[in-house]
């Protein structure tokens, strides 16, 4: 899987967090698992029979009966794994009460992650451990960070919110009040002569670090005063490293203490790029609608028709959808249907099925058999067919317009299909 993480992939992840932080169990019943890369799944299993054993000792009989059988139910899932992915694995699994006690139902969630985790964990706790995996959601791409002004400049890496400062430079530039004798013109020819060969030196350190790195996701230049204006409308970057600026940050300081200030400023910063991508592709999907040329379709009808066609080239999901893909079968006759509603409509549509005779055998044995969240549900259809899959967030104007103009589902085709 290349290194960009997709945002479907984010948004799946950062649902499933969700529902596990909501979870709590009794006493330290709940066990959390993760399997780095390259582990020995043979190796896992006797630590959890290892576990098991232990369990036996509990003195609570619930408690005892409930580790024992959440170990149980992890090994069995391990079994169907004949090596570790090659992201690691991670098993969360436990009795989650619904109600008072001897309410308990045993829950499993296994998760592949979207990228390579490094630990090895087995933790019995009232809580799922989460934490190792909400790492993987924040911003993993390299920015990098120039602090200039005149008597000095900083340059930096950020990723995520881990920060390293790779080399400071001093300009060697006296202050702005001349020596006895020099007249002020002259003075400050010569100044601005140093200031330009020291924003050349800038440039040239920015040019050696910055373009090695492969995956830059974008400069932040910051430092106080004007200097960093100056800096950044010269020629002094390379072309490449200027189409990346995505920001000039006012700081009060250079240095270490200057890139903290940045740093603190960055998840704006770099959320704020994401939401750059995301406006372009609603905007990409806004001139195709608005130039009836035919590559634009949307509302859920016509989309999963598209994607059923296989002509969707990106389909485009509002993060703030809240329906549900509901499946109605008859437990006499086998017959299936599907309706889609808001996720708080599925209550009183699941009591409404009571005595409700089924279209095909007239028996009244109708019941809901699976709930999907329609972004996953048409997600998955994408996935089948090959199409890119972007979750747009309703932070931005456009993000908005797709979740109220168009109703949060909306796709750019492959090319213009005859008759659809």
């Amino acid at each position: 899987m290349s290194s960009r993480r997709t945002s479907l992939e984010i948004y799946r992840l950062k649902k499933i967090l969700e529902t596990l932080a909501s979870k709590e169990g009794r006493g330290t019943e709940l066990i959390s698992l993760y399997i780095p890369p390259g582990r020995q799944i043979s190796e896992v299993m006797s630590m959890l029979r290892e576990e098991w054993g232990t369990a036996a000792n509990i003195k609570s009989t619930t408690t005892r009966k409930n580790v024992q059988d959440a170990l149980v139910r992890v090994m069995q899932r391990l079994k169907l794994f004949k090596e570790v992915p090659e992201t690691g694995l991670v098993i969360f699994c436990g009795a989650i009460p619904q109600g008072g006690p001897g309410s308990e139902k045993m829950e499993t969630y296994v998760i592949i992650p979207p990228e390579p985790i490094n630990i090895y964990l087995y933790r019995c706790d009232s809580r799922f451990h989460i934490e190792h995996l909400r790492e993987l959601i924040k911003e993993k791409e390299t920015y990098g960070a120039i602090l200039v002004d005149t008597s000095e400049a900083t340059f930096a890496t950020i990723k995520g919110r881990r920060m390293e400062i790779v080399e400071e430079i001093t300009s060697g530039i006296p202050g702005k009040h001349r020596a006895g004798g020099q007249s002020a013109r002259r003075f400050e020819r010569i100044r601005e002569m140093q200031v330009n060969e020291f924003f050349k030196r800038v440039g040239s350190h920015a040019n050696e670090i910055f373009l090695q790195i492969e995956d830059l996701k974008g400069i932040i230049i910051g430092g106080p005063g004007p200097t960093k204006y100056d800096f950044e409308k010269g020629d002094y970057l390379d072309y490449r490293l200027k189409a990346k600026i995505i920001a000039i940050v006012d700081t009060a300081y250079t240095g270490e203490q200057g890139i903290k200030e940045i740093l603190e400023k960055a998840p704006e910063i770099m959320r704020s790029v994401r939401y750059v991508e995301e406006r372009q592709f609603v905007q990409k999907f806004l001139y195709e609608i608005g130039h009836d040329t035919g590559l634009a379709t949307y509302g859920e009808t016509e989309v999963r028709r598209a994607l059923e066609m296989g002509l969707v080239d990106m389909l485009l999901l509002s993060e703030a959808l809240d329906t549900v893909r509901v499946t109605v079968s008859c437990t006499s006759c086998g017959y299936t249907y599907k309706e889609t509603m808001k996720s708080s409509e599925v209550l009183g549509f699941t009591q409404s099925l009571v005595g409700k005779q089924c279209p095909n055998c007239s028996n009244q044995t109708l019941e809901v058999t699976e709930e999907k969240e329609i972004i996953e549900e048409l997600a998955e259809i994408a996935e089948r067919s090959g199409s890119r899959v972007e979750i747009i967030s309703p932070e931005t104007e456009e993000g908005q317009m797709l979740l109220k103009s168009f109703g949060g589902i909306a796709a750019i085709l492959k090319y213009k299909a005859e008759g659809y």
